[in-house]
């Protein structure tokens, strides 16, 4: 489905600028919501035996199998404009979130593509296992997802918790777009935001503080090299603008709670580059877990 023509159509309809309506659409990505209780076909199972390529052993860390967390069949989901998931096959996503979030080694996460059409069977294993979860079907919905500074989700947001980069991105925004308002409204209306609990989110917008993550791993290279060389006065400013920049060519492969009774929060994720998803190199797919106490 054309969902940029979508909105663009009922933007059109009440008046709103196209050229407008372009710029608003930049800012725009959508996310698949995986849930129970959906209506409609499954698209997916969490937890439970995977099913794996005849022959293909379950993913490890080299030293033990990683818990799996859930697949999904591609050619169920919906089709999201400019976001390169395979047509058809399956996804699955196996993450030892703990030792993914103490360490940050790849290790420990991985996702296997399943092309249509391979021989595949139940991995061995028993479902009394640690790393195997209870099954469920999940299905799917789509929401609008914006940029943590844009303010779209949240009315309330106050401009003090942004920095004075992320206020003016935000000044330029109101500037440019008249009616940014009204078409957040209908962005909403046509793919509304969280009602109840989603089990997962695959695209959109990466985790900030990943994305931060990587900016200043960049730039600390960059300048390790010799090629930039950065006032210490000046590093926090140059970490937001590389993160801007970085946001753009990321995207949220998968994006998940995580049961773990230890932690208040715990969640696993993984994020890819757009040019290497749009190649399928989904073995690029960077693994990130988060464990709050």
């Amino acid at each position: 489905m054309d969902h940029q023509g979508q909105l663009r159509r009922a933007a059109l309809a009440l008046g709103i600028p196209d050229d407008e309506v372009r710029r608003f659409i930049q800012h725009l990505r959508l996310s698949i919501r995986l849930s129970e209780g959906s209506s409609g076909v499954p698209v997916g199972q969490f937890g439970g035996l995977p099913r794996l390529p005849v022959g293909v052993d379950w993913p490890s860390d080299g030293v033990s199998p990683l818990p799996f967390i859930f697949s999904v069949d591609c050619a169920l989901l919906p089709r999201v404009d400019d976001f390169g998931l395979p047509a058809d096959g399956s996804l699955l996503f196996f993450l030892n979130h703990e030792q993914a979030a103490a360490t940050g080694e790849r290790r420990y996460g991985r996702v296997v593509y399943v092309p249509a059409g391979t021989d595949t069977e139940v991995a061995a294993g028993s479902t009394d296992n640690a790393f195997v979860g209870e099954p469920y079907d999940v299905g799917a919905t789509l929401r609008a997802e914006f940029p943590d500074w844009f303010g779209a989700d949240d009315e309330d947001e106050d401009d003090d918790d942004l920095s004075p980069f992320q206020q003016q991105l935000a000044r330029d925004l109101e500037r440019d777009l008249p009616h940014l308002d009204e078409l957040c409204a209908l962005a909403n209306d046509l793919w509304p935001p969280d009602n109840g609990y989603a089990r997962a989110y695959i695209g959109g917008y990466a985790d900030e503080e990943v994305i931060k993550n990587f900016a200043e791993q960049t730039l600390a290279w960059r300048e390790k090299t010799g090629e930039i060389v950065i006032p210490v006065a000046k590093w926090y400013s140059h970490v937001e603008k590389e993160t801007h920049r970085l946001t753009s060519e990321w995207v949220s492969l998968a994006h998940f709670p995580v049961d773990n009774e230890l932690y208040y929060r715990s969640d696993g994720s993984f994020v890819i580059r757009h040019d290497d998803l749009a190649a399928g190199r989904l073995d690029e797919a960077l693994s990130v877990a988060e464990l709050i106490p």
